[in-house]
């Protein structure tokens, strides 16, 4: 291998790194914001990290141990808040940038959280529910000093689900010997969820799409979407926005992408996912390998799939003029660049996809006070965050003369700053 190859190899890598990805935005916000270095070292730097082996009886009756992290990145504004994913991908770099994530998403929807983030090293497609919950169990108890309703609450995420978060409750529960249903949200309804949790998210995807259209004179009804995903983040989006007029002309999964440049009838996509459990041989559509995806023409893209889908090696032939951040970290520091240069808008995954961190704000209260919201009511407390949310970050981008997600950036951290300084250093 040439020195010049391994040169952009490391460059790609460090491109890819999602803590690195966060760092570099940070900065930036902080050169804007002209934050002290102290408090930028403070802020930049999470709160406590663990790390745990879980040793797990399999069905065959062998033993594996599996690696599981918890990362809180900051208690000032209140408990720790964010998800806890399943994949055999899961790295600490990710987790860190993941929780530093949730920090700043939390900041700039304005509510008293912080920002954690959890994952196991595993396979999910590969584990049976027995094993999988055995996994859940144990990693809950390993990190049962941190959790706690007034410390950290953990949420699903990637591969996890209200079935993930019963066995969260249920174990912490008969660990501190009472029913605790706030130490988790995203729970089933019958167990203390929240209504219009499922869909939180992909309609605060929805709400920042609509915004963000607004803001630029755009006709919703010629406007043709792109939705790279189909879970309850860009499939719920997808649902919305076609309820609300928009032709989407392309859903995709992990295994490929549906094209319909007509427009798709996204509750017959749905459908069809549901019974077939993959996109592949609907009908009504062309059928793409997903690398093309992103660059297929439209006006607006919603990448709501994993992180670092967007770099500076495909942006460049990215041909929307709008992108809807659905999933965390969709877009690499460089790629964000070369957008933002094209004139291209794009709402950052901090503000896009924080309906979900919102609900489940709602959720934790109703826990708290033990009185249950009906669905109407939380749909129209999400519009108003959320509609708020994206006005505040608008107008900080109009006065500074920044991208939507430095000064969603800017937002974030200015609010955590002003608490840390109000606080003080306990010492």
């Amino acid at each position: 291998m040439s020195g010049g190859t391994v040169v952009a190899d490391q460059s790609l890598q460090d491109e890819l790194n999602p803590f690195l990805a966060m760092a570099k935005r940070f900065d930036v916000a902080s050169d804007h914001l002209g934050l002290d270095q102290g408090v930028r070292e403070v802020l930049r730097t999470p709160d406590r990290e663990l790390t745990v082996a879980i040793p797990i009886l399999m069905d065959d009756g062998t033993t594996r141990v599996f690696t599981g992290y918890r990362v809180q990145h900051n208690f000032s504004r209140g408990p720790c808040k964010g998800g806890i994913r399943f994949s055999p991908d899961v790295h600490l770099d990710e987790v860190r940038a993941l929780a530093a994530w949730m920090t700043w998403k939390c900041s700039v929807v304005g509510i008293p959280f912080g920002g954690a983030k959890g994952g196991v090293i595993c396979d999910p497609r590969e584990l049976s529910q027995g094993e999988l919950e055995r996994i859940t169990r144990r990693y809950t108890a390993s990190i049962m000093d941190i959790l706690g309703p007034d410390r950290d609450v953990p949420a699903p995420d990637m591969n996890t689900n209200e079935q993930t978060m019963a066995w969260i409750m249920d174990t912490y529960s008969m660990h501190v010997r009472r029913t605790t249903t706030a130490i988790v949200t995203g729970k089933p309804i019958a167990i203390g969820g929240s209504r219009g949790r499922t869909e939180a998210t992909g309609r605060g995807v929805m709400i920042s799409t609509r915004e963000g259209m607004r803001r630029l004179g755009m006709d919703p009804g010629v406007a043709r979407v792109v939705v790279q995903g189909s879970g309850n983040v860009g499939g719920i989006a997808a649902l919305l926005l076609h309820r609300e007029g928009y032709k989407i002309v392309s859903i995709s999964d992990m295994y490929g992408t549906i094209l319909n440049d007509g427009g798709l009838d996204v509750p017959a996509v749905m459908t069809w996912l549901k019974e077939h459990r993959r996109l592949e041989g609907y009908p009504e559509a062309e059928h793409l390998a997903n690398k093309e995806q992103l660059e297929l023409p439209c006006e607006i893209l919603i990448p709501a799939a994993t992180e670092n889908q967007i770099t500076s090696r495909n942006a460049e032939r990215i041909k929307a003029k709008l992108i809807v951040e659905g999933a965390n970290g969709p877009t690499t520091a460089e790629a964000s660049k070369m957008l933002d240069d094209d004139g291209v808008m794009v709402v950052p995954d901090i503000l896009a996809n924080a309906g979900g961190v919102t609900v489940s704000y709602f959720e934790w209260v109703q826990d708290r006070m033990g009185y249950f919201w009906t669905e109407d009511v939380v749909n129209s407390r999400l519009e108003q965050v959320m509609a708020t949310s994206f006005d505040d970050v608008f107008g900080v981008a109009k006065e500074h003369d920044v991208s939507l997600r430095i000064a969603a950036y800017m937002l974030a951290i200015d609010r955590v700053a002003t608490v840390y300084r109000l606080r003080g250093i306990f010492a």
